[in-house]
């Protein structure tokens, strides 16, 4: 609550927060707009691989020439890390091995770190981590994106006294979309590819939130950041409005649809056989409170709290998120604060790789959203000789692979990969 008046204070003295951005996408496109408006911040340089469409970016969320002319523009995101004007590196590319390439040139450079790129921070968010506090830095989630926001209400939670049941985001949903490829996705968006691609629409981005890959990514992020266990058989997507969040996510004993108490969990906003759900949580996040004794209970019926059945378990939500929007709060509370928004802690799952149709030995697989995998939440205990779906790109299939089946480790040539060995030492770890 009081990062505008340090962010003002740092104003005054001249010396705003300096900030970095990797990655000129929509994410920080979104963040980039926001800057001129926030006192006591400044983006000293972006690194892009088209660095003039990075400044294109500038200019159409509305920066000055002058702004522009005053910014850095470079291609390696690398670059940023050796900058004497630059104190957090803000990581937006979504590409997950460029993402732990440039957190750990920023660690190593003594950069904080704010990390967009929920793909890279599944794969190693923890050795990441644990590098930041070695050196003096703070690794953290971005505040906006779902991962971040619902940590932060876990976080309040535990720090009012209450057990976490449940927490998540909502989506949408059916079962059906798991084998959706790039070539089907806009049908489902209700556009055309040509309408897509004047937009800057990525097909293979916008299948990943739709094929239930995206949402693994996120969840598993959450729970290896709060604590929180994976759902043993993976996401269930249970359809459910905000007004039966503590019905439904509550557990199987008590009659909701969660394996324990402590559980991430998607929602879909959408009913199996595609009608909508009552008051959607599409676009927003959750977290289901149990309440610790009786009198709790009854002070969750007193103030209007949504209860289950039995007055012990609550919901609070949010219904939307803002996405690159916020981001500042993360940069801001980095370098102000020392503080992370969120942060990996320990491997508690994994996103594993499932072929969407039959793969035959030698076939290429293309990763998240594409037409050969998507992408499933596992608890690491069960899925530790899993393909995660960050690794699952550019890579050659030694054997055929049943349409379904989980893809392991020994199916593809990993060998001599420092990513994978990053992995391996968090799991480990």
């Amino acid at each position: 609550m009081n990062l505008a008046r340090l962010a003002i204070e740092r104003a005054e003295t001249g010396k705003p927060v300096t900030a970095a951005l990797i990655g000129a996408g929509k994410f920080g496109s979104m963040f980039l707009s926001q800057v001129p408006t926030i006192a006591g911040l400044r983006v000293s340089a972006i690194a892009d691989l088209d660095p003039d469409r990075a400044r294109a970016a500038c200019r159409a969320v509305g920066w000055s020439e002058e702004r522009i002319a005053d910014t850095a523009f470079v291609e390696d995101g690398r670059a940023l890390a050796v900058r004497d004007d630059v104190e957090v590196i803000i990581e937006a590319t979504g590409d997950p091995r460029a993402g732990i390439a440039h957190a750990q040139a920023a660690i190593a450079g003594g950069k904080h770190v704010v990390m967009g790129n929920v793909e890279a921070d599944v794969l190693a968010g923890p050795a990441l981590a644990r590098a930041a506090r070695q050196a003096g830095t703070i690794y953290s989630m971005a505040y906006g994106d779902q991962p971040a926001l619902v940590a932060e209400m876990v976080d309040w939670a535990h720090a009012a006294g209450f057990r976490v049941a449940a927490a998540g985001k909502g989506t949408k949903y059916l079962p059906a979309y798991h084998n959706v490829t790039p070539d089907e996705v806009w049908d489902h968006y209700g556009l055309t590819a040509e309408e897509a691609a004047r937009a800057g629409m990525n097909p293979k981005m916008f299948n990943s939130f739709l094929d239930g890959t995206k949402s693994a990514i996120e969840m598993v992020a959450i729970a290896n950041a709060c604590g929180l266990d994976v759902p043993d058989q993976g996401l269930s997507f249970p359809p459910c409005g905000v007004d039966d969040l503590a019905h439904v996510l509550r557990p199987r004993e008590l009659g909701g649809q969660l394996d324990r108490v402590g559980m991430v969990e998607t929602i879909s906003s959408l009913e199996r056989d595609g009608r909508p759900v009552y008051r959607d949580l599409r676009w927003g996040v959750y977290v289901v409170l149990e309440a610790p004794n009786d009198y709790a209970a009854a002070c969750f019926r007193q103030y209007g709290l949504p209860t289950d059945s039995t007055g012990r378990f609550a919901a609070m939500y949010k219904p939307f998120h803002l996405i690159g929007l916020e981001l500042s709060v993360s940069v801001l509370s980095a370098a102000l604060r020392g503080e992370p928004t969120g942060m990996a802690r320990e491997m508690r799952g994994t996103v594993a790789s499932v072929a969407k149709r039959g793969l035959k030995a030698g076939e290429m697989l293309d990763g998240e959203g594409g037409y050969t995998v998507w992408g499933k939440a596992q608890p690491i205990a069960r899925a530790a000789d899993a393909l995660p779906i960050g690794l699952a790109h550019g890579l050659r299939l030694r054997r055929d692979v049943a349409a379904g089946e989980v893809l392991r480790l020994a199916d593809v040539d990993l060998a001599d990969d420092p990513v994978l060995d990053l992995y391996r030492s968090c799991k480990s770890g």
